[in-house]
């Protein structure tokens, strides 16, 4: 036991010491935090104006006073004040109490840079007999002011139709070249707006009294459990899924990347032939298995604490169940001895990295499996698809945990049967790398297939 201890810890110093190690641990951290610094500066939309004249051609006579009373900067405004309050009532629902004013604070600030400044916009009415066909070509004069942007027909069947069964109409819309987007987006909401606002007129309707009826609030659910009642945070329900399994994903690839490499270059270096002058093939299988598992602890630690910092920080950290990261840890140990066992298995049979790739790309595509299951099982946790893939090894630690994850967890007994099935095939998947680890760690020359990898464990 003292030899394999000494391999595992002469394998982790020597990994774990490495630049590439630490720089690999630290890049993703690092990239997420500046995602987080560079993406509002270059989405900052604060300095964007939008401005420019509007050439209007009305044959109904009553869109054009709306359109120059949506575009007034006190109905801009107002338009925007609406928009942010949208906005807030949707946020509230995935905000936790504790820190929904920051977040309504951050939300209005947010709205404030991403319309920037009032518009600065101009009406030309065009008059009834005007020839919109001649009238396109001054889109593209040359003008010392703001730029012709566009030149908007109203359809004269936009306000009221001209039969009972006959369909209300819309407008035409003709812009300048390299029109940004931004713009677009305005001149169509402000035109809706006031095609909306003239056939309500000529309804002689009130359009807040008909908005409040059709507006249904959004109420937050409460989720009720034996014990208590507590505010369902469905964004919690939605990322935490996936958030485990990517937990598992890297930190079963970590530990297992590096063992595979660090194999190969022992053996193509000759230096595992002197590591097997004082150790069994056994020994030092298994010293690699846990110097490994230990590099891919620390990675998942950093990961751990990393999510539990962020969610203590939006005072959501009361509403994860502990017990899951407990959980957690036992589905990653399966996990990584199966996957891992027979990644180092891979690393023993070959001479190159190159070599690895044929042999080691059916195993990544089962890994992959459990990504393509993600949805249906996170939103369907005890369908058959998702009984099943929590028992099938070597995708149940994944299953499983997007099983617990979920809004609907499963019951303990198949927690811990799942356990014991992966418990299994750890043995198992251990047992057939030991014949192929054992068979191909002093073998060199061409590299075995994977018929030939089975061939060595039905012989060993």
């Amino acid at each position: 036991m003292k030899r394999i201890l000494r391999i595992a810890l002469r394998d982790f110093v020597a990994i774990a010491m490495t630049k590439g190690f630490i720089f690999g641990l630290l890049v993703m951290p690092a990239m997420l935090a500046l995602m987080f610094i560079l993406l509002p500066v270059l989405f900052d939309d604060g300095n964007f104006q939008i401005e420019g004249e509007y050439a209007i051609f009305d044959p109904t006579g009553v869109v054009f006073p709306e359109i120059d009373a949506a575009l007034d900067p006190e109905a801009v405004a107002q338009r925007r004040s609406e928009d942010y309050r949208r906005m807030a009532a949707q946020a509230a629902e995935v905000t936790p109490e504790p820190v929904r004013g920051l977040a309504e604070t951050a939300l209005e600030q947010a709205m404030e840079d991403m319309l920037g400044p009032a518009p600065d916009v101009r009406l030309i009415q065009l008059p009834p007999d005007a020839d919109v066909e001649a009238e396109k070509a001054w889109l593209n004069e040359e003008t010392d002011g703001l730029r012709h942007t566009a030149l908007i027909v109203i359809h004269e069947n936009a306000v009221e139709a001209p039969g009972p069964d006959a369909e209300l109409g819309s407008y035409d819309l003709f812009v300048a070249p390299n029109l940004d987007d931004r713009d677009l987006d305005f001149i169509h909401s402000s035109l809706r707006e006031a095609i909306i606002d003239a056939r309500v007129s000529r309804q002689s309707l009130d359009r807040d009294a008909i908005e409040s009826i059709l507006r249904v609030p959004r109420p937050a659910s409460t989720t009720v459990t034996a014990d208590t009642e507590q505010r369902t945070f469905s964004a919690l329900n939605v990322f935490l899924p996936i958030a485990f399994m990517m937990l598992l994903f890297i930190g079963i690839m970590t530990g297992g990347g590096t063992m595979l490499t660090s194999m190969i270059e022992e053996k193509s270096s000759r230096i595992v032939e002197v590591l097997l002058s004082a150790v069994s093939p056994m020994e030092l299988m298994a010293g690699k298995l846990l110097g490994s598992v230990a590099i891919s602890l620390v990675t998942m630690a950093l990961y751990i604490g990393l999510g539990l910092l962020a969610a203590a920080s939006f005072s959501v950290l009361g509403l994860l169940n502990p017990w899951l990261i407990v959980y957690l840890m036992i589905f990653f140990l399966i996990g990584f001895f199966v996957i891992g066992s027979l990644m180092l298995a891979i690393g023993a049979a070959v001479n190159e990295v190159s070599e690895a790739q044929q042999l080691q790309t059916p195993l990544v595509m089962i890994i992959m499996v459990p990504w393509l299951l993600w949805l249906p099982i996170s939103r369907d946790p005890n369908s058959p698809l998702a009984i099943a893939a929590s028992f099938i090894p070597p995708i149940n630690s994944f299953g499983m945990v997007l099983r617990m994850t979920s809004t609907q967890p499963p019951p303990y007994w198949q927690v811990w049967l799942s356990i014991a099935v992966g418990v299994a095939s750890v043995v198992g998947a251990v047992w057939v790398a030991a014949k192929v680890f054992r068979i191909g760690l002093l073998m060199y020359g061409k590299p075995p297939n994977l018929k030939t990898m089975l061939r060595w464990v039905w012989q060993a």
